[in-house]
């Protein structure tokens, strides 16, 4: 498996990495440890943007081993090495790594105002579908908000461009008065009579965004 593979959508917790074992020197990550039943050093080494590289060395020639990089080379032996490598690299990204679905600067502010406003964290629960989070209250275990990446197509615009969205619980009476399908659209895959879907791509002020966030909070009571 390709490195970048690993860490999609996923970002470094460098305290984690810390605690992982990683040394820090010249704003880069390094972590050691032995694979392939100690016949080769791997080393893992990760920068302050989050680029991660490796380096695999025979343990007896001092050599760089590489033929683990590419699916053209086969054979019993690269697979183990190979399968040794991502293990440790699949490791890392459980213990040490946070998802990152989510690029906008938008969603990050919104991400960061519910965690700092209600405390909760975001949801992902399909597999088939990484890029689908939700937040939900925890007194009544209600869905109050969405997070998707999707197309702008798939909103009716006129464009494949990739945007992050939220999905609001909002009163029905408001649905007609709000619904503009420029910055606020019918809810994405919601009942559209109680939930809307707003872009975060700067069309909607962020503070009317996060006063849309603290309406479906307190409409996931009932």
């Amino acid at each position: 498996m390709l490195t970048h593979t690993i860490f999609k959508n996923k970002k470094p917790n460098y305290n984690r990495l810390e605690k992982y074992g990683f040394h820090k020197k010249n704003d880069i990550y390094t972590y050691t440890t032995l694979i392939a039943e100690q016949q080769f050093q791997l080393t893992v080494l990760i920068t302050d943007d989050g680029i991660v590289d490796t380096k695999v060395i025979d343990s007896q020639s001092g050599d760089e081993y590489v033929l683990h990089r590419t699916d053209v080379a086969i054979g019993s032996f690269i697979g183990k090495v190979r399968e040794a490598h991502d293990d440790v690299l699949n490791k890392i990204a459980e213990s040490c790594y946070e998802t990152d679905v989510f690029k906008s600067d938008y969603a990050h502010r919104v991400i960061s105002y519910v965690e700092k406003t209600y405390g909760d964290e975001l949801e992902f629960l399909w597999q088939r579908f990484p890029n689908n989070a939700i937040w939900r209250r925890k007194d009544t275990n209600k869905w109050y908000a969405a997070l998707l990446v999707l197309a702008k197509r798939k909103l009716g615009m006129d464009s494949d461009d990739i945007i992050d969205i939220i999905n609001l619980r909002i009163l029905p009476e408001d649905i007609e008065t709000i619904v503009d399908k420029q910055g606020y659209f019918p809810g994405f895959h919601m009942n559209k009579k109680h939930w809307c879907t707003i872009c975060l791509d700067g069309s909607v002020p962020i503070e009317e965004v996060w006063q849309r966030i603290d309406e479906s909070y307190r409409l996931a009571t009932k």
